[in-house]
């Protein structure tokens, strides 16, 4: 008989597998290769940049050039380079903040700081769609659940009835002897849509007067993409000096790996004596750091100026204006429902409103998605956990390198997957797709012997 845990193991596995929900890593990279990608996080096309891969490769080949790999250690030994500190003072620079922090993912950063900021009497709030990092972050905090409270997604009325409530019941966060620290993204990454900073510093602010209002903004998905040469939103709306820590990714629009976390010099010697995943990790290696130091350049060098991303934004609003005016209403098949969100329904009066995740809501992501990849696009299906049941989607991403026929064919294939309603039509296309993935996952979990 096997061991307990095999067995327990199995029947989990194979639960997900029964309900959909099974991940698994895909077994065809190179066919997807050939792809048009409208799925990855490449938004200004970075990643396919043959000039800032020369940037990188002139800068290994300099002859004072610092060893490729290593350093095998953390920053608190012998990790700490000068090009590490020297990426630190040019992120700060840059970003317009006091101080930065290097560390080896946005996930380690959110928890990270999540983890040891917040003391055990003070109050947390974040917008319920937040990533999982800053969940983990404030689940493994000192603040206990009672008091970490949730606020509807966007919705500043609801902070701002949660704010009102903690100050009411809670005399020291009235007297500003008590924190209460505020979580959001700035561009959330399933639903493409910008949270209302300007909005939400003027209610902590207006709530906690005394100045006890701490706001993290997690920047990951508008790195690159807004304010000038693309600082972030945080920048775009003027409001750095406002915003006590942002947190900005490499893995997106830098077409690197790594984060840091943007916050005063006390805030950052705190974390560098209490955040565990700085601590107890191996430095970020000189080749990640000289990445990111030629991408950074990059951005300086005003690639990622409003004109550069103009074409971007344009993609973005034309195929949810070719959606909004092809998608029924009322799909012929109820099982081919394609809906945009609401905040994007607005887009055409709206344009500031865009970005480059277009999420396609539908009670079939896989089928969808399967039957895009059989058209020639890379579209993922986007399922809980990782958003809330009931809202599965396919999420579409556009990039800076995505021409307009590629946006149009996408459209058209959307369209015509939703108007051939229980037509049979391009099913065969779509199990193919689907069949790889599924036979490869269910050969992944043998039956539980019980």
């Amino acid at each position: 008989m096997a061991p307990a845990y095999e067995q327990r193991l199995e029947v989990a596995l194979a639960s997900r597998l029964e309900r959909g929900m099974l991940r698994s890593l895909d077994p065809r990279p190179k066919q997807k290769a050939n792809l048009v990608d409208f799925s990855s996080n490449d938004y200004i096309s970075f990643g396919r940049s043959r000039r800032l891969r020369q940037k990188l490769v002139s800068s290994l080949e300099e002859p004072e050039s610092v060893p490729v790999y290593g350093p095998p250690s953390s920053r608190l030994l012998d990790g700490n380079s000068p090009l590490h500190a020297g990426l630190e003072l040019g992120l700060a620079a840059f970003f317009r903040a006091p101080s930065a922090l290097l560390f080896n993912s946005g996930f380690d950063a959110n928890v990270g700081l999540w983890t040891c900021l917040a003391d055990q009497h003070d109050w947390i709030v974040y917008d319920r769609l937040v990533h999982a990092s800053m969940h983990d972050g404030m689940r493994s905090s000192r603040v206990p659940a009672s008091q970490r409270r949730a606020f509807a997604h966007n919705s500043v009325r609801n902070l701002t009835e949660l704010l009102d409530e903690i100050a009411s019941r809670d005399e020291a966060v009235r007297d500003g002897r008590r924190s209460v620290w505020i979580g959001v993204e700035s561009l959330y990454s399933m639903d493409g849509d910008l949270a209302p900073l300007e909005e939400i510093v003027q209610a902590v602010e207006a709530a906690l007067p005394r100045g006890n209002g701490h706001i993290i903004v997690d920047e990951a998905h508008s790195t690159g993409l807004y304010g000038p040469n693309g600082r972030g939103l945080v920048c775009a709306l003027g409001l750095a000096h406002r915003v006590l820590v942002r947190v900005h990714t490499f893995g997106k629009a830098m077409a690197c790996s790594g984060a840091a976390v943007l916050a005063s010099p006390l805030i950052r010697n705190y974390l560098i004596n209490y955040a565990r995943p700085l601590i107890y990790s191996t430095a970020m290696t000189h080749l990640s750091v000289l990445a990111v130091q030629k991408s950074l350049e990059m951005l300086e060098e005003g690639e990622a100026d409003p004109a550069s991303l103009s074409p971007v934004h344009m993609l973005a609003k034309r195929l949810v204006t070719r959606l909004a005016a092809s998608l029924p209403p009322t799909p012929p098949c109820p099982t081919r429902n394609v809906l945009l969100p609401p905040h994007l329904v607005a887009i055409a009066t709206v344009p500031a409103t865009t970005s480059p995740i277009i999420p396609l809501l539908t009670g079939s992501p896989r089928p969808l998605s399967a039957f895009l990849q059989a058209r020639g696009y890379l579209v993922r299906p986007i399922t809980y956990p990782t958003v809330p049941r009931g809202e599965e989607r396919v999420r579409v991403c556009l990039h800076a390198a995505n021409t307009i026929d590629e946006v149009d064919g996408l459209a058209d294939a959307v369209s015509e997957w939703v108007m051939r309603g229980s037509g049979r039509g391009g099913e065969d296309e779509a199990r193919a797709v689907m069949g790889v993935e599924s036979v490869a996952a269910a050969a992944a979990i043998p039956r539980a012997r019980l």
